[in-house]
């Protein structure tokens, strides 16, 4: 239940959930409240427009990419880590395993072990299966990182975790079974760098922050005149970045207040 709750009550927060929910109030205080009506659209239409500001995504995007800088020297690893979320399964018509935006993370491991990282990557994620199943995020990453030069030997899969806690508690049962005492990689979305890292880190693992899938970037930054008008127009991919950030934030939120960061 609670992992249903937590991806169900965030939506009614999130910038199109919030709106939704204002529009609701507006129609339904219309006739007898009018001022509380139009106040609650005023209310949605800004919420819409200003999380649909690529001046906005930035800003949140930036306060939790930049926690953990890009991976440059680091001393041999026992193992990578990758986190799901970063695939869809291969159901018709799809012909194989795709991709998800966040799927720099399977990319970015392959990186990783061909330049001997690691000698083993572990992959971590089930599959929930009220949003479509279909086989684990873990063998879905298999798939597709064996096709980038990793050996299925060199390969550990956690299947059973749906969520970043989990993700955690189970690589740590595998990291002691297997007396992986030495550092780990961790891979996974920069934004999602700085929970994962509390997580793991409030478990006791040692991990290095590898993060990949950067939103924010030098480029974001010189965008010129031009870019910067543009910018301030509302845009669907940025509205779809803000919600991101903000999943993160009150994910992070939440778990500590359940104790697991």
């Amino acid at each position: 239940m609670f992992l249903f709750l937590s991806k169900l009550l965030p939506q009614l927060i999130y910038p199109v959930g919030l709106s939704t929910v204002l529009l609701l109030v507006a129609i339904a205080t219309f006739w007898k409240h009018p001022k509380v009506a139009a106040i609650s659209v005023g209310l949605a239409l800004g919420v819409l427009f200003f999380s649909a500001n690529s001046w906005v995504a930035d800003g949140l995007m930036y306060s939790l990419e930049r926690q953990y800088p890009p991976l440059t020297a680091s001393p041999p690893a026992d193992a990578i880590i990758v986190l799901g979320g970063c695939t869809r399964s291969a159901h018709f018509p799809r012909p194989w395993v795709e991709i998800a935006e966040e799927g720099d993370r399977v990319l970015y491991a392959a990186k990783l072990y061909r330049e001997g990282k690691a000698p083993k990557v572990i992959l971590a994620g089930g599959r929930i299966y009220w949003k479509g199943g279909g086989q684990s995020e873990a063998s879905d990453m298999a798939e597709l990182i064996q096709t980038m030069g990793v050996p299925e030997s060199a390969l550990i899969l956690e299947t059973r975790s749906l969520n970043t806690y989990e993700n955690a508690t189970n690589v740590l049962q595998i990291v002691q079974q297997r007396n992986l005492n030495g550092s780990l990689l961790l891979v996974t979305s920069a934004r999602h760098m700085p929970r994962s890292i509390a997580i793991f880190e409030k478990l006791g693992m040692s991990v290095i922050a590898a993060p990949t899938d950067f939103w924010t970037t030098d480029a974001n930054e010189n965008a010129g005149f031009l870019g910067v008008i543009l910018r301030l127009l509302p845009d669907s991919e940025a509205l779809d970045y803000t919600s991101m950030a903000l999943k993160e934030w009150i994910g992070f939120s939440i778990y500590w207040l359940r104790g697991w960061v």
